[in-house]
């Protein structure tokens, strides 16, 4: 090993008694371990050093990150697709209908309630497009119902 390196360790493993914190010492061995014969640090070693954070910064993008960019992507879509007579929530819990959209200022207007109270908002503030997702129930549903009548007029009737 070399001789400077021996030294450093020395130094560092003499500050961690006097100290009294043996982190230092156990530092010092792990840094005299991963030295090959030149002084330089194995490859390995640094593998098991550096792969664990990543690994978890892989796992992290996947598991939170990236679903929630999709979940956002979805929402501007949506948001982006309105159109006039298309029931909404807002963010707020406001319910209406859209009574026109002005895409030069991104807000549409909403009729709330019985009594026609119009809302000037801003399209960013729509949370949910309820007829959007009514008709893909109805569109889901119906593709279900035709599964099964295909599925059920392969199958002998019992007798």
């Amino acid at each position: 090993m070399n001789k400077k390196l021996m030294k450093v360790i020395a130094a560092l493993a003499g500050a961690g008694s006097v100290l009294g914190a043996g982190s230092v010492q156990a530092f010092a061995a792990d840094a005299a371990a991963t030295t090959g014969s030149d002084g330089s640090m194995t490859i390995m070693s640094l593998v098991s050093t550096l792969g664990l954070p990543l690994l978890l910064l892989v796992f992290l993008y996947l598991l939170m990150i990236r679903p929630q960019q999709k979940q956002e992507k979805q929402t501007r879509e949506m948001q982006k697709n309105l159109q006039v007579g298309d029931e909404v929530v807002t963010i707020g819990g406001i319910v209406g209908i859209v009574l026109r959209v002005e895409e030069a200022t991104d807000t549409v207007i909403l009729e709330t309630g019985s009594d026609r109270l119009k809302i000037r908002m801003k399209q960013d503030a729509i949370k949910e497009n309820v007829t959007a997702t009514e008709q893909a129930a109805a569109e889901k549903a119906a593709k279900e119902k035709a599964k099964r009548s295909k599925m059920a007029i392969g199958k002998p009737k019992d007798e």
